[in-house]
């Protein structure tokens, strides 16, 4: 796909044209209303998401305990595949600061291009070594909903399951996995080191 037709794409066919940076200004700020400033840190992709590259990803330190790291790409756009809540950026929650989460979601972004990704959802990632952890589920975090660019939007939270976990939510849905993950203090927290809660 060119260049003309990716720009055509993401600011809509039909629509007025927009100012990206606008966009972006509009998107931090309804994320700030829900996580909390972010730091001035921003992780840039080193080929924009608009050009078919990774997404840019924010750190929130003050959501909740530790870091909370967000995609700053899909909202507001027409890149996405939207879910049941409309478009959707990614986050991780970890208990301290980790680079590896801003790297997994850059990369993670550019597949909801192509694949509906939902709470609930689950699916392998390999993409932490040295660890139990080898799958993914997406989950509603809790927040609300917002708009950017005129259109709906929400967070789906990506939390690192082990392959027990995977088979739990399998069998038993995304819920009862959930309600363990709470119980052992995991969720919404993904942590590599840690053990399996099955």
């Amino acid at each position: 796909m060119g260049l003309l037709s990716r720009l055509k794409k993401r600011f809509g066919k039909k629509s007025k044209p927009v100012d990206f940076e606008i966009i972006c200004k509009e998107r931090e700020s309804e994320l700030s209303k829900i996580l909390g400033e972010p730091t001035e840190s921003l992780f840039h992709a080193v080929v924009p998401f608009y050009l078919g590259g990774s997404a840019d990803v924010m750190v929130f330190p003050n959501y909740i305990s530790g870091a909370t790291y967000v995609t700053a790409e899909m909202t507001g756009c027409d890149d996405q595949m939207p879910n049941q809540n409309g478009n959707y950026e990614l986050m991780f929650c970890t208990r301290s600061d980790n680079t590896w989460a801003a790297n997994i979601l850059s990369v993670l972004a550019r597949y909801t291009t192509e694949t509906v990704l939902n709470p609930g959802d689950t699916m392998d990632c390999p993409a932490f070594p040295d660890s139990q952890l080898t799958a993914l589920l997406y989950a509603d975090p809790g927040t609300p909903s917002y708009t950017v660019n005129g259109r709906k939007a929400s967070l789906l939270l990506c939390v690192g399951i082990t392959q027990a976990e995977l088979e739990l939510s399998r069998a038993s849905g995304s819920e009862a996995l959930i309600s363990k993950l709470r119980e052992a203090n995991v969720f919404p927290y993904t942590d590599p080191e840690r053990q399996s809660v099955v």
